[in-house]
């Protein structure tokens, strides 16, 4: 159903609530991508899927994952026909605008310890003063020790954050733009106060909060060289509104739009007849650049993989799969915002209660870096919502000279797939508190959940999962 409110057509919303409940507990446990790779792999194992390294070959349903790096993550449901007819792929990115700590990151000032960073992706600086903040990630030792740190989730646990000056000082700070009153080198995370009790202590407060690190995880300070360390928003993912409609959360892009696709593919029913897929890639807020993002030759890696274990493997084999394979690449939309109207034009923007979203291209402007999906597949697609009853829009990322954006799309159409964006409306985007509407991650997860039909399966097969309709 083409541009109506989603919402009208559940007589029982419990099945929204009781998905979205699933979903803000996946949010707010995978605030970085290794820990959404984990959290990936522990839902899929826990619904049958193995390591890849379990195969020595393949049969139609074997549920089979990849890990890259721990960064990556690829499940796929193998299908009845070869590879080389294709693949049904659903694709997002697991990485989010923030702020990493810098490899000599830990110095006193004024009697405070510090760390220092560097914002990672797009984000508004003066948006991640004065809020609490959670510091995830991994201390690589020279030894080959991995350190897992995890500080200000838990209720016992302190939070972090970047101090913003007082109003009653800010006539000069207050005369900048928005993107100069809190610069990149000022957002420097404040660790602590306490002196240590070592009077020889040069810097006695950053000597405190070291030997605290020292005592808790058993790392260095020149550790920090190999470390990598997320500061991200503190605190879980919450029910949003009155009517606790929406979801408010830091890195709904993109793993709204990995959720719905990780369980898409999940809660397959029937082995498919072509092999279903859900691939989840880094680096996207930065280009979709270096070993972890979608420009890497890992996935096309896995697809030869699997082609291997199937059948004996040649390159022709896997350029006929790839060429024969249908995709959604998955990222979020900006959903049309009452306070900011101004900056979409109407008929072409998405507004949050209508659905899933497509975009048949992306890109800046005139265009620039967009997929442009073949009219042949959005037809397609739009066939399969229709039959299905669906709740859809499409949707441009704002007025065409108000900016623009870009997905992982054009990278998996240069291999010769048929790939279109589908996702999810957002309100705040790359902000540290993002706000989706429940019943679109409903009708995402429905959207993808159709992926197979692709596989030419009769309508009337299909089980869509708790839908009810007035």
């Amino acid at each position: 159903m083409y541009k109506k409110n989603a919402w009208k057509k559940y007589t029982d919303k419990t099945p929204v609530m009781d998905f979205a409940k699933d979903y803000i507990n996946f949010l707010s446990l995978a605030k970085t991508e290794r820990l959404a790779v984990r959290e990936t792999i522990k839902i899929a194992e826990a619904n049958g899927f193995k390591s890849i390294d379990n195969f020595n070959s393949l049969n139609p349903g074997d549920k089979v994952y990849f890990v890259n790096k721990e960064k990556n993550v690829c499940l796929y449901v193998i299908g009845q026909e070869p590879i080389e007819k294709g693949l049904r792929v659903l694709g997002a990115h697991i990485d989010s605008p923030r702020i990493d700590a810098k490899q000599n990151p830990i110095y006193e000032k004024n009697g405070f310890c510090l760390m220092d960073t560097h914002y990672y992706g797009g984000i508004k600086k003066y948006q991640y003063v004065t809020i609490p903040l959670a510091i995830h990630g991994v201390v690589c030792k020279k030894d080959g020790t991995s350190i897992n740190i995890a500080i200000g989730e838990d209720l016992s646990d302190p939070v972090v954050g970047i101090t913003d000056l007082l109003i009653h000082l800010s006539g000069d700070q207050m005369t900048k733009t928005a993107a100069k009153v809190i610069e990149g080198e000022d957002l420097d995370v404040t660790l602590g106060s306490i002196p240590s009790d070592d009077e020889d202590a040069k810097e006695a407060v950053k000597t405190n909060i070291l030997n605290l690190l020292k005592e808790k995880y058993d790392f260095e300070e020149e550790d920090f060289i190999s470390a990598e360390l997320e500061i991200v928003p503190a605190g879980p993912a919450r029910d949003f509104g009155l009517d606790r409609s929406m979801i408010a959360g830091y890195g709904h892009d993109d793993r709204v739009c990995a959720y719905t696709s990780l369980r898409a593919v999940i809660d397959l029913n029937e082995t498919p007849k072509y092999t279903s897929c859900c691939v989840l890639v880094d680096k996207e807020e930065v280009g979709s650049i270096g070993a972890t993002g979608a420009q890497s030759r890992w996935f096309v890696d896995t697809i030869a993989e699997l082609i291997n274990l199937q059948t004996s493997y040649n390159d022709l084999k896997l350029r006929h799969a790839l060429t024969n394979t249908k995709m959604l690449s998955s990222d979020v939309s900006n959903g049309v915002d009452p306070l900011y109207a101004y900056v979409n034009e109407m008929k072409n923007s998405a507004n949050l209660g209508d659905g899933i979203t497509f975009n048949k291209y992306t890109g800046s402007r005139g265009k620039s870096g967009c997929n442009d999906s073949m009219p042949e597949f959005v037809a397609e697609v739009r066939r399969v919502m229709d039959e299905a009853g669906v709740n859809y829009q499409t949707a441009e990322l704002g007025k065409v000279d108000q900016g623009g954006g870009g997905t992982i799309a054009y990278i998996l159409g240069n291999e010769n797939m048929n790939v279109m964006d589908a996702g999810v409306p957002v309100l705040a985007m790359h902000s540290p508190m993002e706000i989706v509407s429940k019943v679109d991650v409903y009708e995402a997860y429905l959207g993808k959940h159709l992926l197979k039909i692709f596989n030419n399966i009769p309508l009337r097969q299909i089980r869509l999962p708790f839908i009810l309709f007035l």
